[in-house]
């Protein structure tokens, strides 16, 4: 297979989308002869800076490969580890280009104007002649299992939540809602209480709420969510008054001045691995709406990056599906939720109803896996051969040796067969990373494992 004019030869291909080329595949056939030094820091809140230091080829024959392969560096960076300001040093066109993208009209605007509303400051890039040191401050967050506790997951599809005393959970429950398609913020709030009192139902007192929501959250405010995306499209005059404030409001209506913490959906679903497992240097990756992950690093703690690997490119086809979010093409998403499910689906030969939703989608195709339909298994295998690419490139950039995988797209036989065919990958194609050790909780804790992890997140001392 070639793009921009480099070979990249492998040897995986999925039945149902031919087409996938690999990132991680791309960047290795790229930096073959690539011999011009590059320099990329990005910085984000703190004074937290990410290093790289890579090479182009610098040649006006390749000019489209070098600019490309920069591109897709720094917006890995950007959704791995998060930042508002850009350092570039090497090769002033490089520079430029950059700018360019990352300007009020370039191509890379929806990266910028994220940032600019997580960091809550100018986006900017600049050039210099010697990168920034790397620095990073990692937290322990969670693992406080004394007392009773409700543990709160907002997803996009449906809200799950656990009751738990000492460690043990009491009550579990998922219930289907709308938040991306409702912009009444009274659903969003009501949805949330009600589940915290169906929980509450189940034990003695609460003494403390964990929430686990998908989105960037900055001192328990999602500063940025799919979930509330439609709501602030709506009225975005709620967005500081009602939006930012929604989970402290109904914690605090619900219960009063308690102990509560929220955290992102990805970072509690690595937690929820590492409690489970008892293990560290562990990624957690929930296939669901999104895709959504989180890291605990090799001591057991949360690094403090961004993770949002959702959209995080893990596809050089320059004909991949766009995300409606974003814009851009070839991300995380379309690959890893059940976007991707919904995606293949039509190409296996499955006919979806299109006035369902994609929750629905997602059951049609698992009703049919159930079955041990042959063009079900298609789907999953797809996804399989999706997903070992992808956890090598995962694994690269974070040097996991701990995988665990959550969420609805996991859930049943489909699931087996997307880790048997992503382990076939890893041992055929990066067998540098064939002993990743892949974790399938059972399946009760594949739906609701985030909700009893996110419990463990307030320090109700």
């Amino acid at each position: 297979m070639k793009f921009a004019g480099i070979e990249v030869p492998f040897k995986y291909i999925p039945e149902l989308d031919p087409a996938f080329l690999p990132l991680i595949q791309f960047n290795r056939a790229f930096l073959k002869d690539a011999k011009k030094p590059v320099g990329i820091a990005v910085e984000r809140s703190g004074g937290q800076i990410a290093v790289c230091n890579t090479f182009i080829h610098g040649t006006p024959e390749l000019a489209e490969a070098d600019s490309y392969y920069i591109r897709r560096c720094i917006k890995v960076i950007l959704w791995m580890k998060g930042g508002w300001r850009i350092y570039i040093s090497g090769d002033r066109a490089i520079y430029e280009d950059v700018k360019r993208a990352y300007s009020d009209k370039g191509a890379r605007w929806f990266d910028k104007d994220f940032m600019e509303t997580v960091y809550e400051r100018p986006f900017e890039v600049v050039w210099c002649e010697e990168l920034p040191e790397e620095k990073t401050s990692p937290e322990s967050v969670g693992r406080h299992l004394s007392g009773c506790r409700i543990g709160f997951d907002a997803g996009g599809s449906d809200r799950k939540v656990s009751a738990v005393i000492d460690g043990e959970t009491v009550f579990s429950d998922e219930t289907v809602w709308l938040p991306k398609v409702n912009d009444d913020l009274r659903y969003h709030y009501e949805g949330i209480v009600d589940s915290f009192k169906k929980a509450a139902a189940h034990l003695p007192r609460v003494d403390g709420v964990g929430i686990s929501a998908a989105g960037v959250i900055v001192e328990n405010k999602p500063m940025v969510s799919s979930l509330f995306n439609y709501a602030k499209e709506c009225h975005p005059e709620q967005f500081e008054t009602v939006i930012k404030p929604i989970y402290r409001k109904a914690v605090q209506d619900t219960f009063g001045d308690i102990p509560f913490q929220v955290a992102n959906d990805g970072d509690v679903t690595a937690l929820a691995g590492a409690m489970s497992l008892n293990v560290n240097n562990i990624l957690g990756i929930a296939m669901g709406t999104s895709e959504a992950v989180g890291y605990v690093d090799e001591h057991g703690n949360i690094t403090g990056w961004l993770n949002e690997l959702a959209f995080m490119p893990v596809d050089a086809n320059p004909d991949a599906m766009a995300d409606e979010w974003s814009g851009d093409i070839g991300c995380g998403v379309k690959y890893l939720s059940q976007d991707g499910v919904i995606k293949l689906a039509p190409r296996a030969g499955i006919e979806l109803d299109e006035s369902s939703t994609p929750a629905e989608k997602l059951k049609a195709v698992q009703a049919l896996m159930e079955q041990n339909d042959p063009r079900a298994v298609k789907v999953y295998e797809s996804i399989g051969v999706y997903l070992g690419h992808i956890l090598a490139f995962y694994c690269e950039l974070y040097g996991a040796e701990h995988v665990l995988l959550l969420g609805r797209v996991m859930s049943g036989k489909g699931g087996e067969i997307i880790v048997k065919e992503s382990k076939a990958v890893l041992e055929g194609e990066y067998p540098e990373y064939a002993g990743l050790e892949i974790h399938l909780p059972d399946e009760k804790f594949r739906r609701v494992g985030q909700s009893m992890a996110a419990a463990s997140l307030p320090d109700t001392k």
